[in-house]
């Protein structure tokens, strides 16, 4: 085996991994991304309320920070999960099982829909109150 063979190896053997790190860098960039807009409307449709969720808002400015890096794990989530080639995972494995994918998958588009959320709640927030 060559040294490029090895490397062919082991990241056919990190795809799982690199599937499920992709997917949990989207959900806390969705997170940071509608924190400051989101956030509170839930909230505050939940009952929670209080002074301090005005302090929410002081993550304004770093929204589009937030959702421009939400976005490039999503995107290199997606691009992970359904363009690349499936890897053969051992038997027994997390990667086998089914539930393993759809966690993944879940988590990706739970992401999308939250980060797109944040970026058009100036359009559908005021229908709400």
């Amino acid at each position: 085996m060559t040294l490029t063979d090895d490397r062919t190896d082991t990241s056919a053997a990190d795809r799982p991994a690199r599937k499920g790190w992709l997917a949990a860098g989207g959900v806390v960039g969705a997170f940071f991304a509608s924190a400051c807009c989101i956030g509170p409307l839930v909230l505050l449709t939940l009952g929670i309320s209080g002074a301090w969720i005005g302090n929410l808002t002081a993550l304004e400015p770093y929204k589009p920070i937030f959702a421009v890096i939400a976005l490039g794990f999503i995107g290199a989530g997606f691009r992970q999960v359904y363009l690349r080639k499936p890897t053969v995972c051992e038997p027994g494995s997390y990667c086998a099982r089914p539930s393993s994918a759809r966690i993944t998958k879940t988590a990706l588009w739970a992401s999308l829909i939250l980060v797109v959320a944040a970026l058009t709640i100036d359009w559908w927030a005021p229908l709400l109150y």
